[in-house]
């Protein structure tokens, strides 16, 4: 060990020392397991952040990243077109506005991108709400996609999903388990995420902890370590649990300065020996310090380049403006990025997230609306932080429960497997497709397999290519872990080969 690295971790030890010595008798327990599961963090003389975007209910990648070549789209239409209502988006026409929002004809045709890496035969585009994204792909080349990426146990091919004699995923399909496999690599009832683990293994280089792990979008197991503990505020900033402060350093409540100092006992003091009001008592002494030293250094939230407040708004397929949660989300994020050497931060990831996404009916218009808010809260947050000149230094991608059926059931989509992702920054290979976009093949005429397709499963699920693992580990390697680390974040790393390269070097 380093004298830096060690010096990360005597840090993180006293911060920890710090931290539980409010916790009483459970004290040396605590902080023998905390030491026990830590790693040895490596110093960092740079910033970086991850930013990870949840979109809950699972995405349909076919509608949102498409192989546009003729043979995949006559395939595409030929399975989507279906009446009485298609999902199919429109390749060529232009958009009329006279029809309904969010309807292929109103919405006209998908917007074209040039990958740098071309794929014999292959031509691609996107959802004609992702203008902004088109623009990150083709033009400044600070947004790549990454193909067919899920869950997986190890390498699976088509043949092997049919004859059981591999592992697959435990409980796939299923909303609340995928969604903790793609946070935590395990189903619901998992505690740890691999953002957590992450977190852990460069918290050494903060000097102080708190503010390695935040999200402004509830708690989430991704962000989930064994040694950090996740950070949450509200999607518009820190969460005051004591009173406001006065200009004076009053503590009014209903206009009393003793109410408020009264309701601030309350909170941070326990009246009982019992573990449990002495730790509540803890969280509550050390939520009103959190919140009093963040808020001390944020910079305001109208102020550029974070503001003005209609910077936050999206187009509305009724037309106007609609505030746009995750850009909201997104703003909450930037500010705290711009206080990180205030805070004394080096390495820090977020996780944001988007609902919406299980459309298993009415799916044009709640789709189109749901990729308008993505693609401007995406748009927003590759300008904030450019104007901050942050952005080879803060990598941003997309996660969801599951990709979607190929096969409409009228209106809508059903749960799939396997999807296509974005990630965006500076330190991105961007302007490409990597990994090897799946072959799309017509429904067969006697049931739902899709026999012309190696990626295809029944109802035209994707069989994922990329794995987890395999989108995790590029970009925990960006952010500074060696290989053994990054063995400790993802265990089953060492099963698959040919990690994805979708980060620069």
């Amino acid at each position: 060990m380093t004298d830096q690295s060690h010096s990360a971790s005597r840090r993180l030890f006293l911060q920890q020392a710090r931290a539980f010595s409010l916790v009483g008798a459970g004290a040396p327990l605590a902080m023998g397991l905390t030491a026990a599961s830590a790693m040895a963090a490596t110093g960092a003389s740079d910033y970086k952040a991850l930013v990870c975007i949840f979109l809950y209910g699972g995405n349909d990648a076919f509608n949102t990243v498409l192989a546009s070549d003729d043979e995949s789209w006559a395939n595409y239409t030929s399975v989507r077109n279906q009446q009485p209502e298609s999902i199919a988006l429109w390749r060529n026409k232009p958009a009329d506005k006279t029809q309904t929002p969010g309807s292929p004809a109103w919405l006209g045709g998908v917007l074209p991108i040039s990958p740098a890496t071309v794929q014999a035969g292959r031509s691609f585009a996107l959802h004609p709400m992702l203008s902004d994204v088109q623009g990150m792909f083709n033009t400044t080349k600070r947004l790549a996609i990454v193909a067919n990426v899920g869950p997986l146990a190890e390498p699976l091919k088509k043949s092997d999903y049919a004859s059981g004699l591999k592992q697959k995923p435990k409980k796939l399909f299923s909303h609340n388990d995928q969604q903790s496999t793609w946070m935590a690599l395990a189903p619901e009832g998992a505690t740890v995420g691999w953002g957590g683990r992450l977190a852990d293994a460069v918290v050494g280089a903060n000097s102080n902890s708190l503010f390695t792990a935040i999200s402004p979008s509830g708690g989430s197991v991704w962000l989930s370590g064994k040694t950090v503990q996740q950070y949450q505020t509200g999607d518009a900033g820190p969460i005051r649990l004591g009173p406001a402060p006065a200009p004076n350093g009053i503590k009014w409540v209903y206009d009393s300065d003793a109410v408020g100092v009264a309701l601030e006992r309350i909170v941070t003091s326990s009246r009982s020996s019992h573990l449990m009001a002495v730790d509540l008592a803890d969280i509550g002494r050390r939520a009103i310090s959190a919140e009093q030293t963040i808020s001390a250094v944020l910079p305001s939230a109208s102020s550029a380049p974070y503001g003005p407040a209609g910077a936050l708004q999206c187009d509305a397929l009724a037309g106007g403006k609609v505030q746009n949660p995750l850009a909201q989300q997104l703003q909450t994020v930037a500010r705290i990025i711009s206080a990180q050497s205030k805070l004394g931060i080096k390495r820090q990831v977020f996780f944001v997230g988007l609902g919406g996404f299980d459309t298993h009916s009415q799916q044009n218009r709640s789709h189109a609306e749901l990729l308008s808010r993505l693609n401007h809260g995406l748009k927003y947050f590759d300008s904030v932080l450019s104007a901050m000149a942050l952005t080879n230094q803060v990598t941003t991608f997309t996660a969801s429960d599951f990709g979607r059926s190929f096969t409409s059931n009228g209106d809508g989509s059903d749960h799939g497997w396997g999807a296509h992702h974005m990630v965006m920054g500076g330190a991105v290979q961007g302007g490409d497709v990597h990994g090897d976009f799946p072959i799309l093949a017509k429904k067969n005429r006697a049931n739902s397999d899709f026999d012309g397709s190696p990626d295809q499963l029944t109802n035209g699920v994707l069989l994922p290519k990329v794995s987890i693992e395999q989108y995790g580990a590029p970009l925990g390697r960006w952010f500074g872990l060696s290989d053994s680390q990054l063995k400790d974040v993802f265990p089953n790393l060492s099963r698959f080969s040919g990690v994805s390269g979708f980060m620069k070097a």
